[in-house]
């Protein structure tokens, strides 16, 4: 019975949702409102090829929306409107970067026109701030000309590039936790242990960053399983250690000046696929990370709860939803093609 009523309550949440946002090529629009985030607009970039950012940068933007206030859009990759991860050149309506007070990443080496480039270079110029996740680290690639720079956005200002699968991917999953004195971080409001099913990945952030999250190697897939023992190479000196000796980083705020004289703020975590995104405590960081990025107040534990079923897809390469648009991504998603297949990188 229980279950029933939750099911019919997602159903008539997803039809109220249906009638507050607008749509089209590549793009979702939910209008801002009363709330913590009224008058700041939100921009989600959804670009990667297996962590189903096309999934989770929605769901995110309704949260921030229906439940803070926030203006948020989120734009997509796509085919003529049709949602495909793996075209690395498109962005749905990049004119709603124009109006960005805050952009949430969620890409891998994307290679967009210059004209898409220049209208995000000129939003980082005026010190929008940055919610970077899992590959965004490495979110440009390929860049020539005027904004071949961006190829080293992850670097230079999310604080991190792509070096390497720390943990073993897809056998070892992660249990994050506190950095020792970062508990009163804002950042961190009712934030507690994160699970999460993708690997740690080996980063170092630059000094000027504050670690908010250790991620713990564990030895299998299990959220309660013990820690790895297993040892590996860093890859900038080729030192061996144990994987937990210390834990990685995965999550990190840092301002950033940036050449125009304004700073941008950024939260960084090398979690949050869609799947990671089950985790109560990792999707109100990324709320948070949003709120404190724009100077707001953040709320002391905001609520995180999607706005419906959340039943997002396993990370894999070329295991996306096909042959949906936009608006399809608004409400409870449809089931996985049963004849799809994972694909190798």
């Amino acid at each position: 019975m229980k279950r029933t009523f939750l099911l019919l309550l997602a159903s008539c949440l997803s039809l109220v949702a249906a009638d507050n946002f607008t749509t089209g090529p590549g793009w979702l629009d939910f209008p801002g409102g009363q709330g913590l985030g009224a008058g700041k607009t939100v921009v989600l970039l959804a670009g990667d090829e297996e962590y189903r950012s096309e999934e989770s940068m929605p769901m995110l933007a309704r949260i921030l929306s229906e439940r803070f206030g926030f203006h948020c859009s989120v734009l997509f990759s796509h085919d003529n409107g049709v949602i495909n991860p793996n075209n690395q050149t498109s962005l749905g309506n990049p004119d709603a970067l124009d109006k960005a007070d805050a952009i949430v990443i969620g890409l891998r080496f994307r290679k967009y026109p210059e004209a898409t480039m220049a209208k995000f270079d000129a939003a980082v110029k005026r010190g929008v701030s940055f919610v970077g996740v899992r590959t965004s680290t490495h979110c440009f690639a390929g860049l020539q000309g005027t904004y071949a720079s961006y190829n080293k956005f992850g670097k230079n200002v999310l604080g991190e590039q792509w070096v390497s699968h720390w943990g073993h991917h897809k056998f070892e999953a992660t249990r994050a936790v506190i950095e020792a004195g970062s508990e009163a971080n804002p950042v961190l409001n009712g934030v507690s242990t994160i699970y999460g099913d993708t690997d740690v990945y080996e980063a170092y952030p630059p000094a000027d960053a504050k670690i908010l999250l250790r991620g713990l190697v564990l030895a299998s897939m299990k959220p309660d399983d013990a820690l790895s023992e297993r040892k590996a190479k860093r890859s900038t000196d080729k030192v061996e250690q144990g994987v937990n000796q210390p834990p990685m980083a995965v999550a990190w705020v840092r301002e950033v000046p940036n050449a125009s004289g304004t700073v941008n703020r950024v939260l960084c975590t090398t979690m949050a696929s869609a799947s990671d995104l089950r985790d109560e405590s990792l999707r109100r960081l990324l709320v948070n990370g949003v709120f404190w990025g724009l100077k707001l107040d953040v709320p002391k534990k905001a609520d995180v709860t999607p706005l419906v079923e959340w039943n997002p897809s396993k990370y894999s390469f070329n295991m996306y939803r096909h042959n949906l648009e936009a608006k399809d991504f608004v409400g409870v998603l449809p089931p996985i093609d049963p004849n799809a297949k994972p694909q190798a990188k």
